[in-house]
Order: C-alpha cells, then sequence, then structure tokens
C-alpha cells in the first residue's frame, strides 16, 4: 500500500523562508505575461510614441492594468496620470519607457526602488550616439543588474504577444496570433513584416524588437520562447551576435524541438584583417558565425522570403533523411529550372529503383521520361498524378518529393490538389508542390496549404527550400549523433604543453621555435617527424648523417613566422656537402633581409615522402567566438586552394567527421585513383586531440599545423607554428571559448562503503552505450522512484533520448556518472550512477535528480553525488537547488535532509510529491 503524504508540512529549518516556498518564475515573464503596465512618458501628442504606445496597450484585451505616468498631466487619453512609478497605488510588473535619454537612468533607479522586474526602453539616444550615449547605457546596466530587472532595447520598437492581445509597441496595428516567434533588431524591418502578415494572414506567437541588447539578448529570449506552448518555431533577424555563448548555449538545447531560422545581416562585410596564420586569414568572421550556426542546430537562410517559407515547411513537413529529391512534374522545363536550383545548392535528384519505375510503366503513358524528374505528361489528370506520388513517395532512395503543375490545357489544378492531399504525411518525407500559375490555380494551392502540404510559386524556389530542409535536418543530426570514444593524450599532457608555453612567455617570446612546436603537438598524441636542432654546419651534418639522407633543413627561428617566406626550407638534400650547403643559404638569406638575429640555427629533419595528402589543421581566434578550428587542403598554396571547413571546439569524433565532409578533399581522403583510402577514424581522432589542445591550452593564439601529411599508411605532421599570447595579456583577458569544454575538474575517486573505488567524472557524448546498459538493468521500482511513473524499456533506451542525456551543455546541466572501470583500462566501463543539475531557464535556481542502480543503492553514492552536485551549484553561482521527490522515496527524502535541503509543500505540486529546496545565495 502507498504511503500516504504527512498531514503536516516538514518543517522549516532553513532561514530563507521566502525563498523555500518561492516558485521558480521565468524572469521574462513579466515582459511578456505582465498583470500590471506603467507607459513612462504617456502622451495625447498625436504622432508621438507614448500616445501610440499607451493606445497600444489599452486598445488590446491583454487583462493588464496599465497606468499612464506623466507628471505635466492629470490624465492621458482619458486614463488618469500619475506623476511617477512611486505615486502608482500597486507595484507594477512592467515599466515601457518612452522619454529622453538622458531621463532613463532616473527611471530605471525608480523602478528598482519600487520592485519593477521588467522595462521595454523604447528610447533611442544611447550607444548609437556615440561615447556620452554608450555610458548612460552603462549606468542604466549597473542599476538593473543590482536589483535584477531585466531590459528589453534600448532602441526599439517594444514587444507584442499577440496570442494573449498585449502591444507595448509603437508600430501600426496588432499581429495576428499564430505559432511563429519573431525577434529582429531592426525595428523598421519589424514594421514592414507586420504590414506584409497583416496582408498574407500569418500569424504570430510573440513579436519583438530588440533593439541594441543592453541586458535581454538571443539567448535569454530563446529560452523563453523554449517553454512558450504557442511558439513552434523561432525566427531571427541578426545584426550582431551580441554574447555569442548565450545564444549557442540557447540554442543547441532548443534548436532539436523548436526550429530556429535566422537572417544575418552585413554578411559580405570585410572580415577585420586576421593575424599571420593561414588559419586566420582563412577564416573570415561571417564563415565563422555559420560554423557556428551549423554546431547550434541553427538554420541560416538568405532572404526574408526563405525566413518564413521555413517556418511554415518546418511545422507542417517532416525533415528528410537526407539530400535526395524526387520531382514529379507535367512540363520538362520547370523540372529543368528545380534540378538547376537543387543540384547547385547541395542536393541531389533521388535514382529511382528498379522496382519504382517498373511500377511507373504500368500505369504511365510510354513516353513518359523514365528518370527522375519523373514527367508525367501534360494530360494527366488527378488520378495520374497521385499514383505517380504514391509510388514515387515509397522509393527507399528518395528523401522528398516536389510535385509541380503547369496549368495546360487538359490539367485540372484543383481537383489535383484535392486528390493529393490525403499524402500530405508521407511518413518521414516531407511533399512539396509548385502550382504554377495566377488565378486559374489559386483554388488548388489553397487546397494543399490547408491540407498542409506547402505550395510554392515556381518550382526552384521550392527546390531551394528542399535544399533547406536536408541541411537543417543534417545539422541536428549533427549536434546528437554518438561519436566513438577519442583515447585520451598520455604523459601529463597538459603539464607538458603548459610548461613550453610558460617558458617562451617568460622569456617574452609569442611564437614558438619549430621544435617548441613539434613537441607541444606530441605531448598530445599529434605524430610529427622526428626532428633535431642544429646551432653549427658541423651539427647539422652529424644529425643529418644519424638520422640518414635525404633529409630536410628547416630554419629554427624564435621570431620568423613563416619560413618558406625567406628561404628557409631547404628539401631533399642527399649528401653532407648538400647539408653544409643549405645551412649556409638560409643563414645568409635571412642575413640579406637584415634577419642576422632571427637565426637561432636549423632544424634536421629525414625527407618525408610526399606520397599522401598535404592537409591543414589550425586554430584561430575569431573576435565574437574565441578560438576557431579549421580543416582542409593544405601544403603552400593553402590560400589559393581555400578548400577548407571551419568549426568550433570542443570536437567530438563525429564533429570532425562533418567538418572533413563540407571539403572537396574529403573525397580524395576515401581513395580515388588507385590509391589507398585514409584511416578516416584515425584522422578524426587526431583532429579531436588538436581541439583539446586548443581548449587546455588558452594561452595559444595561433596554432597551425601544415602540412598534415596523410595517406593509407600514416598521419604525420610536417610543420608546426604556434602563436601565443603577449606575456602582458593577464588570464582573466584571453578570449573565451563560445561553447563549455568538458569540464574535467569535477573527475575525481570515490570510494563506496564496502570499499570499491569509482571514477565519478561529468557524462561525454561516448558515454550513451554506456547509458543504455545502465537504464536497462534498472528496476521498475527504481525507474518510478526516479520519474514518478513507469517508462517502457524501449522509451529509456531510445537513441534519441540516451542522446539528450548524454549531450549535455556543461554551461547549463552537469550529469555525473559513476563509473566502475573497464579491465583494460581503456574507457566503456560500467555505469552505476547518475546525478544531474540541471538549470531552470532564466533563473539561478537549478534542479537535481539522482539514479542509482539497484546493486550499486545503498553503497553511500547517491548521498555522494549530491554533495558533488552542490559543489557544481556553488561554482555556478546558484541561488537554489530544488527537486520534486516522491513521498514514499524515503531513501532520497534522507539523502536530501543529510546533504542540508529543506522538505517543503507547494502548491504546484502533485498531492504524492514533496520539493526538497537548498538556498546556497539568498
Amino acid at each position: 500500500m502507498d504511503e500516504q503524504r504527512p498531514a503536516t508540512p516538514p518543517a522549516r529549518t532553513d532561514p530563507s523562508i521566502d525563498l523555500l516556498h518561492q516558485r521558480t518564475r521565468q524572469p521574462l515573464e513579466v515582459i511578456f505575461s505582465p498583470r500590471s503596465v506603467a507607459v513612462v512618458g504617456a502622451s495625447e501628442r498625436p504622432g508621438s510614441v507614448g500616445r501610440t504606445v499607451l493606445w497600444n496597450l489599452i486598445s488590446s484585451p491583454f487583462g493588464g492594468t496599465v497606468y499612464p505616468v506623466n507628471p505635466q498631466r492629470p490624465n492621458v487619453l482619458g486614463i488618469k496620470a500619475w506623476p511617477s512609478l512611486r505615486a502608482l497605488p500597486e507595484p507594477v510588473d512592467l515599466a515601457v519607457i518612452v522619454t529622453p535619454a538622458k531621463s532613463v537612468p532616473a527611471i530605471i533607479r525608480e523602478c528598482a526602488e519600487v520592485g519593477v522586474k521588467g522595462a521595454i526602453i523604447i528610447s533611442a539616444g544611447f550607444k548609437e550616439t556615440g561615447p556620452e550615449g554608450a555610458k548612460l547605457e552603462q549606468e542604466v546596466l549597473q542599476i538593473a543588474q543590482a536589483a535584477n530587472l531585466r531590459i528589453i532595447g534600448p532602441n526599439c520598437l517594444g514587444v507584442m504577444r499577440p496570442t494573449s492581445g498585449f502591444n507595448a509597441t509603437f508600430a501600426k496595428g496588432m499581429a495576428r496570433p499564430g505559432n511563429v516567434a519573431f525577434i529582429s533588431q531592426s525595428g523598421a524591418l519589424l514594421t514592414s513584416i507586420l504590414d506584409w502578415s497583416l496582408r498574407e494572414a500569418v500569424g504570430f506567437s510573440a513579436f519583438v524588437s530588440v533593439g541594441s541588447m543592453l541586458d535581454v539578448g538571443w539567448g535569454d529570449l530563446i529560452d523563453f520562447l523554449a517553454d512558450d506552448p504557442m511558439t513552434r518555431s523561432i525566427l531571427l533577424y541578426m545584426e550582431s551576435i551580441g554574447d555569442a555563448r548565450a545564444f549557442l548555449s540557447a540554442a543547441r538545447e532548443v534548436a532539436l524541438t523548436k526550429p530556429i531560422i535566422v537572417i544575418k545581416a552585413g554578411r559580405t562585410a570585410q572580415a577585420a584583417q586576421a593575424a599571420a596564420s593561414h588559419t586566420g586569414t582563412l577564416a573570415g568572421s561571417d564563415e565563422v558565425l555559420s560554423a557556428a550556426f551549423r554546431r547550434a542546430g541553427v538554420l541560416r537562410v538568405d532572404s526574408i522570403e526563405d525566413l518564413f517559407h521555413m517556418a511554415e515547411v518546418l511545422a507542417r513537413q517532416p525533415r528528410p533523411s537526407g539530400r535526395r529529391l524526387t520531382l514529379l512534374t507535367n512540363a520538362g522545363g520547370p523540372a529543368v529550372l528545380a534540378t538547376d536550383a537543387l543540384v547547385s545548392g547541395g542536393g541531389e535528384l533521388a535514382v529511382l529503383s528498379d522496382d519504382t519505375k517498373k511500377q511507373l510503366d504500368g500505369f504511365l503513358p510510354p513516353p513518359w521520361s523514365h528518370a527522375n524528374p519523373v514527367d508525367i505528361l501534360g494530360d494527366a489528370d488527378a488520378e495520374r498524378y497521385a499514383k505517380a506520388l504514391e509510388t514515387t513517395g515509397a522509393d527507399p532512395n528518395s528523401d522528398g518529393l516536389l510535385v509541380i503543375l503547369t496549368p495546360q490545357d487538359m490539367t485540372e489544378p484543383t481537383k489535383t490538389a484535392d486528390r493529393l492531399k490525403g499524402y500530405a504525411k508521407l511518413p518521414g518525407k516531407p511533399v512539396l508542390a509548385s502550382w504554377m500559375g495566377g488565378s486559374e490555380v489559386a483554388a488548388g494551392e489553397r487546397i494543399l496549404n490547408d491540407a498542409g502540404i506547402p505550395t510554392f510559386g515556381y518550382p526552384d524556389t521550392a527546390a531551394r527550400v528542399f535544399n533547406y530542409m536536408w541541411r537543417y535536418a543534417d545539422n541536428i543530426a549533427g549536434l546528437y549523433e554518438t561519436p566513438t570514444l577519442a583515447e585520451e593524450p598520455t604523459g601529463g599532457a597538459r603539464d607538458v604543453a603548459r610548461a613550453l608555453v610558460d617558458e617562451a612567455r617568460a622569456s617574452g617570446r609569442t611564437l614558438l621555435s619549430e621544435y617548441e612546436s613539434k613537441r607541444l603537438l606530441a605531448a598530445y598524441g599529434i605524430p610529427t617527424v622526428e626532428t633535431w636542432l642544429a646551432t653549427s654546419e658541423d651539427e647539422a651534418v652529424e644529425k643529418a648523417r644519424a638520422l640518414g639522407f635525404p633529409v630536410v633543413l628547416k630554419l629554427n627561428s624564435l621570431t620568423v613566422t613563416h619560413k618558406t617566406d625567406v628561404g628557409g626550407v631547404r628539401l631533399d638534400l642527399r649528401d653532407e656537402a648538400q647539408v653544409r650547403e643549405a645551412y649556409r643559404a638560409i643563414r645568409d638569406a635571412l642575413a640579406e633581409r637584415g634577419l642576422q638575429d632571427a637565426f637561432q640555427g636549423v632544424t634536421v629533419q629525414p625527407m618525408a615522402k610526399l606520397d599522401g595528402y598535404e592537409l591543414i589543421l589550425g586554430s584561430s581566434l575569431d573576435a565574437q567566438f574565441g578560438p576557431v578550428l579549421l580543416f582542409g587542403a593544405g601544403g603552400t598554396l593553402v590560400e589559393v586552394m581555400q578548400d577548407r571547413a571551419l568549426g568550433l571546439p570542443p570536437l567530438t569524433t563525429t564533429l570532425a567527421r562533418r567538418m572533413m565532409e563540407r571539403t572537396r578533399i574529403h573525397h580524395a581522403l576515401k581513395g580515388v585513383r588507385g590509391r589507398a583510402p585514409v584511416d578516416m577514424g584515425a584522422l578524426e581522432r587526431l583532429m579531436v586531440r588538436f581541439s583539446q589542445l586548443v581548449v587546455e591550452q588558452p594561452l595559444i593564439r595561433e596554432l597551425d599545423i601544415n602540412p598534415l601529411l596523410v595517406s593509407g599508411e600514416r598521419i604525420i605532421a610536417l610543420d608546426a607554428r604556434v602563436v601565443l599570447h603577449p606575456p602582458e595579456v593577464p588570464a582573466a583577458a584571453l578570449p573565451k571559448l563560445a561553447i563549455e569544454p568538458y569540464p574535467h575538474q569535477y573527475a575525481k575517486l570515490l570510494t563506496l562503503k564496502n570499499g570499491e573505488q569509482l571514477l565519478v567524472r561529468p557524462i561525454r557524448p561516448e558515454d550513451e552505450p554506456a547509458m543504455g546498459r545502465f537504464h536497462q538493468a534498472l528496476s521498475e521500482q527504481t525507474v518510478f522512484m526516479r520519474y514518478a511513473g513507469l517508462m517502457k524499456l524501449s522509451q529509456r533506451v531510445a537513441h534519441e533520448r540516451l542522446a539528450r542525456i548524454c549531450f549535455n551543455d556543461y554551461a547549463r546541466e552537469m550529469a555525473l556518472v559513476a563509473e566502475r572501470p573497464s579491465p583494460d583500462g581503456k574507457g566503456g566501463g560500467e555505469i552505476l550512477a547518475v546525478g544531474r543539475l540541471t538549470r531552470l531557464r532564466g533563473t539561478k535556481d537549478a534542479e537535481f535528480a539522482i539514479t542509482v542502480s539497484d546493486p550499486a543503492q545503498r553503497l553511500g553514492l547517491g548521498t555522494e553525488l549530491l554533495r558533488r552536485l552542490v559543489e557544481i551549484g556553488r561554482d555556478w553561482g546558484l541561488r537554489r537547488i530544488v527537486a520534486d521527490i516522491l513521498t514514499r522515496n524515503r531513501g532520497m527524502q534522507a539523502v536530501s535532509k543529510k546533504l542540508g535541503f529543506t522538505l517543503v509543500e507547494h502548491e504546484e505540486l502533485a498531492p504524492d510529491m514533496v520539493k526538497a529546496v537548498k538556498v546556497l545565495n539568498g
């Protein structure tokens, strides 16, 4: 029999009583769903912003109270006006400020004093006007942050919530309600979209102008809209990224469930000239932005039209599993145009299977095209269209379908649309349509759109949209594709690398020599060609003799960045005389350029047989995203070839493979013209280790391996170049990674009550197989206690669920696994318990959850995991840690109380639940 809930609530032992019982509320609720609003600067002057904002608020039935604030008038638009926020009869949730910029700091200070928690600053005159305006902004921000007051703007149009009738903007009119959230940095663009949407009957769940994003940015808004049941997709018009880490963190979390589609202005602006590295020269800022969008699962489009096209198709049709499209048409020309658009955008025509062609032969006229595009001829009636769509839709070689209709004399646009509407939901395959023409096809278009089949006036537009669809699907799949485990560097890699860097910085240098650079790579398991130092001709000859001819001599310099530019590389030296001549030639070449002090001898290396492919692997800094990785075709013509792909660290083997797949040389690496294929798995793992080097050594500013020689027999770094941050740059000023790296600091041993030693460490994406085994072994009782209900085994071990569990954004979620190491010590051990701490979006609260496998219960694992989660919460600066626990789960309640949690009743909880609360920082 189930235990009953105690008649009296648990004793409140924590002194912060209010925090114990306080509901965790999304801070932006007061901006999007306020119960009361004050319009500071409300006016009756025709054409004024203050008048329009007030009128929009009072003429829309959002259900809240509106207070005009104007010290010069007793009423505004017939409503009693108040001289100040202090004079209002009740505290308000939101202040909409439309006064001159210089008055805004004082108004925000007054908001803080009376407890206002949200503000929309519509006023202009801040940083866009120069230093004085920027100073005003910072004053406003400091006041707001001290009071936990969130701000939209300044210099914005305002916020509209069509689904509730809330309109705090100075736009003309109210948007229609819908399920698309649109956020724009341009207020003028927003008003244009509003006018267009009213004509086209497009609806919105939120309509937001963010202005200069002094406080609330992209990440905050994405987090808020993630929990909004009215929002199905999020559209962004972006001019600047703002807080890159916050944006990427929020987008990666939300993109799997709600499409995020971005149009970024200014993509053709000249990127700032990067430093001397090849990588920096190749990695333009807009290209980095596109790489960041891919990493976050965000879809980038090129036009406003495509922004709304994609919102429609992703809401109505499934994501394709690949890039192969089948075209079904009653005319050849439109299909050719669609094919051009498809292939030029990276898509492919699906190859019809023999079975599909045989079925089509059975009912199509003999002159049909017998290939894709499937031309069913100009006299095709509704039934022929339907049979052809059903047949081609079942072909396993196809990932999506585009049906094209041109209004010929025998065509039945309306009847055909009515016949096809039943195919709107083909499993796993999107269906698009292009009903070409005007009034004659309009009725058919409406039928298809109402059925959920998006229609396009031109087939090339539809093909372009399909290309966006598979790219978006590919981005999302890449987020949660299970990688293989890349071996950890051994031999104290971090310490060896740090010692090399520290030694160089201590001597005032920002450039590692080639010899030092290769030692750095070797520490992280990146194979390098054997390299010896020589500071005289005789020593160079001695080293060459020991290595065996032929050899290579390269300049060893602490200041010269590119050796080939100064004649500092001599290849294929076959005897002692050539070595001596090469040594003198390198030394003299520097002296001729007045660089004799840059000559610190040479390095001697065996002459590698260049029977493979020359690649470049590099890292440079981006002003917005910090370190950026580059992979591509290398060698001396690297800038000319321009065959590269960018990515953000840290990498997994999956992400490394996807970077390589975006280059042309990737096809060659798989083996062409009789050459053996490169070991792609080994290359992926090398890229992961390179990424780890970049993540763990923040004092490195730029790093190039060029060339990285790869073939079917080997992978080896022939040359490397490492540039450091200047010694005067403090650690606090170093660029931050855009994506939180793996938190090694939380990996520590644990000894159980029975004496067994486990490793407790943060979870990794590679843990998915082990997590599957862990969940498979849990008893139904343990599952019920953890999830407050039963869950089928097939649900517990589904890839989609396990991927979400194992792919943590360590900035917002931390899962610790307690692992019994594998017997061979190579990873892939047995997971015995999992403890998870998840930030509650937009707040300083987090929720914990712990699951311990049945054999490992009552050994102290739950207590130790919760203790470590509390310490992580302190590191994060959390306000509270909470959890909802079943009343019958006495074990978890006891563990919570042991760690200082208080058990409280809460009105939001189900009757068989109790809330555990620990206040960390009131």
